[in-house]
Order: C-alpha cells, then structure tokens, then sequence
C-alpha cells in the first residue's frame, strides 16, 4: 500500500495491530544516491540498512515524521521533483557521481515548501521536522569489477548458477558474467560449492 493512501486515520483500517506495530512509528525521509538521486522514506531503525539494501553510495536523512503516512505525504510532494525508484541496473554499472546532498535537501524542500507546510500543519505541532543537523553518509561496496552490461540471472529458468564472484553492491551479487538479486530468492534453499 502506498504510504499516503494510509486510511487508519479515518478508522477504517484493517489491522490495528499492524498499524500499530509498522505504521504508526516515526519514520525517515531521505535522500539516496545509488547512481541518481532518489527519495524514500523507511523507519527509523532500518537506517542505515535500507540504504546498504538499496546500493546507495550516499544517504542523508532529510526530515522526520511520527507516521508512516505522514512521511509517505512528504514523500509523495517530494516526488513530483525527484524519483523515489533505484535504477537498479544504472547502480550496478559503478558507483556514480559524489551529489551534494545537502544542496539537493534544500532545493526539494524549496519546490515542495507549500505541499510540504500544509502537511505539517493538518499533522500538527511536532508531528513533522526538518532534519537540519542531519549530516550525509557514503557508503563503498566491494566491487572488483562492473559489468559493462547488466545480465540477471533467474534461478527459476536456469537453476545452476557458475561463475566466479567479483562483487557485492546492495542486494545483489555481481559475478564474472552476470547478476543475481539475492533478496529474490528469499526462503529458497540453494547449495553452494567452490
């Protein structure tokens, strides 16, 4: 479900418990560089996993929220100036350009002012914060080697993986010849030999 189409507020959700549990904790909104800007928002104990999840080289913090919709409202004013999608097969080429992730903060903040003040105020006091002292992470993978062309390897069509490793960026494992997303196959069971 998207974020800001969370409906708790008006009594009709499906699962409280849930609710409870994932939506209505203080959540992140961020900027991430896997190879291109991006924004996102996640809670505020995945950081800095979800940016590592993601092959992000940079990751900043740019404002919090005390819900997941009210950080899926920013994000969503927020994305008519920036993508909130990884380019996954651009991240697996290299490492990118170095953004000025501050710079960009405040320019999206600036383009977004007006969606973002009226957000804050149908929340209201202290439900919505700019986070100014935030400062940016970078992050290395081990990557000996970039594919020139990005090559996924599906399990399902051919079940017999060979290769030799050559890196690791976010969730997926670069070998020799190709590329497999290991969060794909989350819950199969593999065998491995070297």
């Amino acid at each position: 479900m998207s974020p800001d189409r969370c409906h708790f507020h008006l009594g009709t959700c499906r699962d409280e418990d849930f609710a409870a549990q994932f939506c209505m904790q203080p959540h992140r909104v961020y900027l991430a560089n896997s190879t291109a800007l991006k924004v996102g928002i996640t809670r505020a104990e995945n950081l800095p996993t979800r940016w590592l999840d993601q092959g992000a080289t940079q990751g900043m913090v740019i404002m919090t929220a005390s819900t997941r919709r009210q950080s899926g409202l920013i994000e969503a004013a927020l994305k008519a100036h920036v993508s909130d999608r990884t380019q996954w097969q651009r991240m697996l080429k290299g490492p990118g350009e170095t953004i000025d992730l501050k710079a960009e903060r405040d320019r999206l903040l600036g383009l977004a002012a007006d969606a973002i003040d009226a957000i804050a105020a149908a929340a209201g006091p202290g439900e919505i914060a700019v986070a100014n002292s935030a400062e940016p992470l970078a992050f290395d993978y081990p990557v000996l080697q970039y594919p020139e062309k990005v090559k996924s390897h599906n399990l399902e069509k051919l079940p017999v993986l060979e290769g030799t490793l050559v890196g690791i960026k976010g969730q997926y494992l670069i070998l020799d010849h190709t590329v497999i997303n290991v969060r794909k196959y989350t819950g199969y069971q593999v065998k491995l030999t070297a």
